[in-house]
């Protein structure tokens, strides 16, 4: 146009800008600018939007901002711009500020300007915002595609319930409606909110686009909803998207999150133009699903791909070293971050010493923590559950008392931590004096602080404080408090009372997830009520998790506990992704019925499965062992341990050989393994040689087994009355009654035995 003489005038360097800002081309930009600035055209109404909005979108904001303030006269696309690059920016409150200035200054907001407000009201997550912006609408009568970025600012700022109102309020609803609203809830983790919006989607026949699709199937992997995912699967098949690796990745999350492991690594192994970003996916649904060790066979194809890992895949790897607790690679990976230079990132170090924690290794942990240059509370965090949960939780009190003196300001987690700690030391005064803190710091009214209160009380054996605490945050519509109070009850006894509070829940609508089913049918086995078993069995299936190994693991315990070993069976043998835990609870059933001769069965055929067998199976296994009184077995299964598995017997083993050859009476060789035993041995130990003393009148050995248990259990009176009852036994009634006396003297009584047989008939049933 230059070239053959004609002039540019300001719809030409409109045009031109234009191309300049979708080309991304800067320094064309500039040049354009430089023309524009010699022809004095900067104050024109559209050249001047023009260069505003091509500055904003290539991050020169202070460049937008002086053609901005030089403009004599601003229209609303002006201003909209200027909203538009500040609400993208990392200065999301200067575009509030123009917000307010452009209506001061008497222009009319209209829908762009609330559209491109949204980014910054989001990344404020300010409430007070959110309301004013919809007061607005509403007395302006704004609506239209306006409904939808409400309903994704309110979801952002942490009211989903007010997004869900307006939703609900609108006349017509478009696709965008309905997947802005399923990511709000997914974004609060509201997974059956979500799943009941794509009900409701069916039923209306409102297509589904690629954001829906993708929500919902976070949701039903979430919520280990298998059968709606693999319907998910099929209409992205039928729509013609599952080629979208958008929409593929979540299907192979889904499925190996629901425990469909084979489905899920031949759809990803079958999925073209796979990035890092479906590679870490896949991974960390692997961590997630309990499949760890499945991650680091997964992560050799990758190797072998030619695709060198990130920062969130290493951390991804580093947390399946910890959950199989192999330190020794979690090392390699740790190395591999050294070489990479990614080990100065905080989160990967952060990952990294929160691995060496959960294996155990405080030296290694700490050398990681003292040479990171910048803690922040999540690095404290880390270290001080790392102390509570793995190590000694003083020391994380320790570690708190450090932070405070660095000045890094603690927040909830760290009060979560703590508290934990406190119930893990069955401290109640400390935890007591820790709840005064959390009052005086303000950190006492979060919810996750309050939970872990109940928790500690509980713990701690104050189930009126604990009661107190959770009347104050019943109301809130979250599962989470109901399992804490309801394993609460079942810590301390009231079995009937965790299944009055299950009941209560469900009155109050708040809807039972895996763990709430994991906890009640423990309270369930604790009182061996059949008919209530069946029901919440029947409840689960209704559900929909009875896909879940959790759960199924947990029928296994409960129909073996009731003295229903063919349920027991049954559930086993209907699971479909069998794990170690599950093959320990089908052998702990079998124990505790007796059935020695089918454990050891089972034992066999779980080697030569190759199913991992660790110290739990061979506890189940010498535990049906001694039931059955199976001795030569027993003997050789405990030797298997080390010469086998190269596994170290624990005391539980111990107690279990000591009582198998003690009942048989086979007291020599019950002294020999007690003093070979490579440590002291512990109440168990000595527990179970005075069971085996009272059924052979044993008055020796039992003064003996007597005399240490007193110094590992002073306060115990059952350890008196066996004695006791040996010495009545052999006739010895004036020592009898000298031990019964001395149990008085010390101010003990053993607390009379109670039959929970009937007991339910006039108890708590299942809410139907």
């Amino acid at each position: 146009m230059l070239c053959v003489g004609l002039e540019s005038d300001k719809y030409t360097f409109t045009f031109v800008l234009k191309a300049c800002t979708g080309a991304l081309d800067f320094h064309e930009g500039v040049a354009i600018h430089q023309d524009i600035a010699c022809r004095e055209l900067e104050c024109d109404v559209f050249i001047g939007t023009g260069l505003v909005v091509m500055y904003s979108k290539m991050g020169h904001l202070d460049s937008a901002r002086k053609v901005f303030d030089k403009m004599p006269t601003k229209d609303v696309a002006t201003w909209n711009a200027m909203i538009s690059g500040y609400s993208q920016s990392s200065n999301p409150c200067e575009a509030m500020e123009i917000f307010r200035r452009m209506q001061m200054e008497g222009v009319e907001p209209d829908s762009v300007s609330i559209l491109n407000l949204a980014p910054a009201v989001c990344k404020l997550e300010d409430v007070r915002c959110c309301k004013s912006i919809n007061g607005y609408v509403v007395r302006r009568r704004v609506f239209g595609v306006v409904s939808n970025s409400l309903i994704d600012m309110y979801s952002k700022c942490g009211e989903v319930n007010l997004a869900r109102r307006i939703f609900d309020e609108m006349k017509v609803k478009d696709n965008v409606s309905w997947a802005t609203m399923m990511a709000g809830y997914v974004h609060h983790g509201c997974f059956f909110e979500v799943l009941q919006l794509l009900d409701k989607m069916k039923q209306q026949r409102v297509k589904m686009n690629k954001v829906s699709v993708v929500n919902s199937l976070l949701a039903a992997a979430e919520m280990r909803d298998l059968e709606k995912g693999k319907d998910l699967h099929n209409y992205a098949l039928h729509e013609g998207i599952m080629s979208d690796i958008v929409v593929a990745t979540p299907i192979v999350s889904m499925y190996a999150k629901c425990g469909e492991l084979k489905t899920a690594k031949e759809l990803f192994l079958s999925l073209k133009g796979r990035d890092l970003v479906a590679w870490s996916a896949f991974l960390s649904a692997l961590v997630q699903a309990g499949f760890p060790g499945e991650v680091l066979s997964i992560f050799q194809e990758m190797w072998h791909e030619g695709l060198k890992p990130d920062k969130t895949i290493l951390k991804i790897l580093v947390c399946a070293c910890a959950d199989i607790s192999n330190a020794g690679l979690g090392k390699i990976v740790h190395c591999y971050t050294i070489k990479a230079d990614m080990v100065s990132d905080i989160s990967v170090a952060t990952t990294l010493f929160s691995m060496y924690t959960r294996c155990e290794l405080f030296l290694y942990a700490m050398a990681i923590f003292n040479r990171m240059q910048y803690k922040d509370v999540v690095a404290w965090n880390t270290l001080i559950n790392g102390f509570t949960k793995f190590g000694d939780p003083r020391l994380a009190f320790e570690m708190f008392h450090t932070l405070q003196l660095t000045g890094v300001q603690p927040d909830s987690g760290t009060m979560v931590s703590l508290v934990s700690a406190c119930a893990l030391l069955d401290d109640l005064h400390l935890g007591t004096c820790f709840h005064g803190n959390t009052i005086k710091t303000g950190f006492e009214p979060d919810v996750h602080v309050k939970v872990s209160l109940i928790d500690m009380y509980a713990k701690c054996g104050n189930l009126f404080s604990a009661e107190n605490l959770f009347q104050l945050i019943k109301h809130v519509k979250d599962e989470v408090p109901w399992n804490v109070m309801i394993a609460g009850y079942l810590h301390n006894g009231g079995a009937n009372e965790a299944i009055c509070t299950f009941n209560q829940m469900k009155l109050e609508s708040v809807r039972p997830n895996l763990v709430t089913f994991v906890i009640v049918l423990s309270a369930v086995s604790y009182l061996s009520m059949l008919k209530e078993a069946m029901a919440f069995h029947a409840c689960i299936i209704r559900m929909g998790f009875i896909s879940s190994t959790l759960v199924g693991n947990s029928l296994i315990d409960m129909y073996a506990k009731c003295g229903q070993l063919g349920y027991s069976e049954k559930c086993f043998h209907e699971m479909e992704n069998k794990g170690t835990i599950s093959w320990n609870a089908m052998l702990s059933g079998y124990a505790i019925n007796g059935q020695g001769e089918l454990a050891l069965a089972l034992f066999s055929l779980m080697q030569e499965n190759h199913v991992h067998v660790d110290s739990l199976s061979y506890l189940g296994v010498l535990s049906a062992c001694r039931h059955a009184g199976l001795i030569p077995e027993g003997k050789n299964i405990f030797h298997s341990m080390t010469e086998k598995h190269n596994l170290q017997p624990n005391m539980g083993h111990y107690a279990c050989m000591v009582d198998l050859l003690g009942r048989a009476g086979l007291f020599d060789e019950v002294l020999s393994l007690i003093n070979g035993m490579p440590t002291e041995p512990d109440a168990q130990v000595w527990g179970a040689l005075l069971g085996a003393c009272k059924v052979h009148s044993n008055v020796k050995l039992g003064e003996v087994a007597l005399h240490h248990l007193l110094k590992l259990e002073p306060r115990n009176a059952v350890h008196y009355v066996v004695l006791s009852d040996i010495y009545a036994q052999c006739g010895r009634w004036v020592d009898a009654r000298r031990t019964r006396s001395n149990m008085t003297d010390h101010g003990l009584r053993k607390i009379p035995g109670y039959s929970w047989v009937g007991a339910h008939k006039q108890g708590p049933s299942l809410s139907e």
